[in-house]
């Protein structure tokens, strides 16, 4: 925050007031959080003098009026999970402001579990028997991860006292919602706005709603969707595949003699992936430190076999 042009007109407002330009701290995000509530307000007030004809070419405008919401979705999430047959689970958060992907709020979570193999009742889920398949386990994999993903978002947003996106939009069907709701449920949000969309007959699931909503493939709200949908995806696959990398170079290097986690973080830093280190000459790999040419070539001589 800096101080206005007009600070001294507004002091001369309220002389008997001490005026403070917050710059870290608390104080600091109060400052930000109003003034992203009166973005907001700016915005509603827009959107709210459209003529009906440019109300419904609005995106944003079509997507609160479509899902039946009470506030116009002006600020939303999409999130999505990434598994590789149940390893290297990932999430993945996109934030949506006006329409428009705000890349500053993007968040990327390592889940930390239940086990895929975990068959243990979640709390609010009932009980379950043992998954008859890896399909099953896969998705109840994927559930915990929403669940998960959500429950710390909510819970960090909280903890930060930042302001929480007018909607939640996960990728997936009813499950997937139900999960939503859950990790809703456990940070103390139930009130938040949360649909779900699934990718194969682009479904709408809305809780309290029995059929899903389909809207037209032209609608401006559905493209949207897809949008922020498609971005979310994107953005789960490639943390995901870094994360995969990274785990196929811990699991190579380690079974090189001489090699332990600290040469491993070493390598890992300098050349980034396997492909990496297989690229690198022996005269790189030896600049390294706790390095020698003879474990250079050990090294390279391993990961090219």
């Amino acid at each position: 925050p800096f101080p206005p042009s007009d600070f001294d007109p507004l002091k001369a407002l309220a002389p008997d007031r001490t005026w403070l330009v917050p710059r870290r701290g608390t104080y600091q995000r109060l400052v930000a959080l109003a003034d992203q509530n009166a973005r907001h307000l700016l915005e509603s007030f827009r959107i709210e003098s459209f003529e009906s004809e440019e109300r419904a070419e609005d995106p944003v405008y079509a997507l609160g009026r479509d899902l039946g919401l009470t506030v116009v979705p002006r600020s939303f999430v999409c999130i999505d999970i990434s598994t590789n047959q149940g390893r290297d689970t990932v999430g993945s958060l996109v934030w949506f402001e006006a329409g428009r992907p705000k890349k500053s709020e993007y968040r990327r979570y390592r889940i930390r579990g239940p086990d895929i193999g975990d068959t243990t009742p979640q709390p609010g889920a009932g009980a379950r028997t043992a998954p008859a398949d890896d399909t099953e386990k896969r998705l109840l994999d994927d559930f915990a991860a929403m669940r998960e993903v959500v429950t710390r978002f909510i819970g960090r947003r909280t903890e930060e006292g930042k302001a929480m996106p007018d909607l939640i939009v996960v990728d997936g069907g009813k499950g997937q919602l139900r999960a939503a709701r859950d990790g809703l449920a456990d940070a103390g949000a139930s009130a938040l706005p949360v649909v779900s969309l699934a990718k194969r007959e682009e479904e709408i699931f809305v809780p309290g709603r029995r059929e899903s909503l389909r809207l037209s493939a032209r609608s401006p709200a559905l493209r949207l969707l897809q949008r922020a949908r498609d971005e979310a995806h994107r953005f789960a696959v490639t943390y995901s595949r870094k994360r995969r990398a990274q785990r196929t170079l811990t699991s190579e290097l380690l079974d090189i003699p001489g090699i332990g986690e600290k040469r491993r973080r070493a390598l890992l830093e300098r050349f980034g992936s396997l492909a990496g280190v297989r690229l690198a000459t022996p005269e790189e790999i030896a600049a390294l430190p706790g390095f020698s040419l003879t474990l250079a070539d050990r090294v390279l001589e391993a990961v090219k076999r």
